[in-house]
C-alpha cells in the first residue's frame, strides 16, 4: 500500500483545526474540529441495527493522563463480527453507534498533562481494557474482573478502527524496534492465550488438545509448542484451517470434527491420536478456543480424568447440555477466563526474543479506507483468512 503524508505540525495546525470546549460531540469531550480535508479520521462503526459503516469521527484532544495516538494497525477479532452480526456478546450489547477494534498498535502524536513515561514518537501497543483502579478486583491484582471496566470497541467506548485514538497512557506499552506494528497488534490475542495458560498445568512433554483452529486456537497451539507440550492435537470443522495449522506447527496432529458423530465419538477418535487411546495417554490439558457448546463437550470427554478443560472461546450466554456427571465423576477442572491481566510485558518479551513468531497468522491486510471489506472477509471462515488486519500507512507529521 502506498504511503502518503499529512502535515499537521503546529505551524500548520491553526488553519486546519480549532479546539471546541465541552461540546456534545463524543459525549462532551474535548475534540479537534476538522476544518481542512487534509486532516481526516475515517472510522469503522457498528450500529444498533447490525450494520457497519465507514464514517468520519471527531479527533479528541488528550486530557490528563491520556495520549493521542495514530493507529497504525488493528486486527479484526471474532468479537467484532459478533457485535456486527449478532448485536452483542452476552450482556455486552450494541445500543448505538460505536467504533470497533481493540487489537491495536500505533505511534504517540501528543500527550496530555501528567503523562511522564511516554513521549511523541513512541511506538506502542494498546491494552484495550480500562479498569476503574479502585475496586476490590483492581486492588487484588485482577483488573480484568473489574465490574466497571471499559473496553475499547465495546459500546459505548470507541475502538481503534480509526486513524486517531485517545487512550490512557497507563494502558500503553512501548514496543522495541524489532517488533512491528502488525506484531504489536497481535499482542492482544496473544494475551488472551497467555492468561489462559497461567491457569492450567501445561508442562514439558505433556500432551495438550486445542479445540478450534482460528486465530486464538493457532496462537494457543504455538504457545503450547513453545512451552514444550507434546504431543499436540488441534481440531476444527474447516479443513483449510487444519491445513494451515499443520503448516504453522508441523509437529502437531490435526483432527477434522465429524459433524455426523456425537461428542463422545469425536472425543474417542481424538484420544486415539494421542497414542494407545488409554486414559494415561489422554490429554491432561484441553484448550477450548471456540466457545461452541459441542466443542466444549467434546473437549470434556477427550480430557484425561483429573485434567483441565480451559474454555477460552466466547460462546452463548447459556449452555444446557454440558455433561455434568462426567465432569464431576472424572474430577475434570472446567475453567474459564475473562480477557487477561498483566500480560503485555511478557508478550512483548516473547515476540521480541523470538520465543514466538506469529507472523504467518496475518493472511490479509487492508487499508483503513477498506475496513468494511476486512470485516466482510473475516466473517466467512471458508474464504481462508486467519488474522485480518487493517493498516494505515499514512505518515502524520504532528
Amino acid at each position: 500500500m502506498a504511503r502518503s503524508t499529512i502535515d499537521v505540525s503546529h505551524d500548520n495546525l491553526e488553519p486546519q483545526v480549532k479546539l471546541i470546549q465541552k461540546n456534545d460531540i463524543g459525549g462532551g469531550e474535548h475534540v479537534f474540529q476538522v476544518k481542512s480535508s487534509k486532516l481526516t479520521n475515517p472510522s469503522l462503526q457498528v450500529t444498533a441495527e447490525k450494520t457497519i459503516k465507514l464514517v468520519e469521527a471527531p479527533i479528541r484532544k488528550p486530557q490528563f493522563g491520556e495520549v493521542l495516538l495514530h493507529i497504525k494497525t488493528t486486527g479484526i477479532c471474532g468479537s467484532d463480527i459478533h457485535f456486527w452480526k449478532r448485536g452483542g456478546i452476552g450482556p455486552l450489547t450494541v445500543d448505538g453507534d460505536c467504533i470497533l477494534g481493540h487489537e491495536a498498535a500505533g505511534i504517540v502524536l501528543d500527550i496530555g498533562d501528567g503523562v511522564t513515561k511516554l513521549q511523541k514518537g513512541d511506538r506502542v501497543a494498546i491494552e484495550p481494557q480500562i479498569p476503574c483502579g479502585t475496586c476490590f478486583s483492581c486492588s487484588d491484582g485482577r483488573a480484568n474482573l473489574c465490574p466497571d471496566v471499559q473496553f475499547i470497541g465495546v459500546y459505548p467506548r470507541n475502538g481503534s478502527l480509526q486513524r486517531f485514538l485517545v487512550h490512557p497512557a497507563r494502558w500503553l506499552h512501548k514496543l522495541p524496534d524489532n517488533v512491528s506494528y502488525a506484531q504489536g497488534a497481535l499482542l492482544e490475542p496473544l494475551s488472551v492465550v497467555m492468561h489462559a495458560l497461567r491457569r492450567v498445568r501445561l508442562s514439558l512433554g505433556r500432551s495438550a488438545l486445542i479445540c478450534g483452529a482460528g486465530p486464538i486456537g493457532l496462537i494457543a497451539l504455538a504457545a503450547a509448542r513453545a512451552s514444550g507440550a507434546n504431543p499436540l492435537v488441534i481440531t476444527d470443522l474447516e479443513p483449510k484451517r487444519l491445513a494451515f495449522a499443520k503448516d504453522f506447527v508441523p509437529s502437531c496432529q490435526t483432527y477434522q470434527v465429524d459433524s455426523k458423530l456425537d461428542a463422545v465419538e469425536n472425543a474417542k477418535k481424538v484420544r486415539e491420536l494421542f497414542g494407545s487411546g488409554s486414559e494415561y495417554d489422554a490429554p491432561e490439558t484441553v484448550l477450548e478456543c471456540t466457545g461452541v457448546e459441542s466443542s466444549v463437550i467434546t473437549g470434556a470427554f477427550a480430557c484425561r480424568r483429573g485434567g483441565d478443560v480451559m474454555v477460552i472461546g466466547v460462546g452463548k450466554s447459556t449452555m444446557n447440555n454440558l455433561p455434568f456427571m462426567h465432569i464431576s465423576l472424572a474430577e475434570i477442572n472446567l475453567k474459564f477466563i475473562n480477557r487477561y491481566t498483566d500480560t503485555w510485558p511478557a508478550g512483548i518479551s516473547a515476540l521480541s526474543g523470538g520465543v514466538l513468531n506469529l507472523d504467518k497468522l496475518i493472511t490479509h491486510t487492508f487499508p483503513l479506507e477498506q475496513a468494511t471489506d476486512a470485516l466482510q472477509l473475516c466473517s466467512d471462515v471458508t474464504l481462508g483468512s486467519i488474522k485480518v488486519q487493517v493498516a494505515d500507512n499514512q505518515d502524520i507529521n504532528w
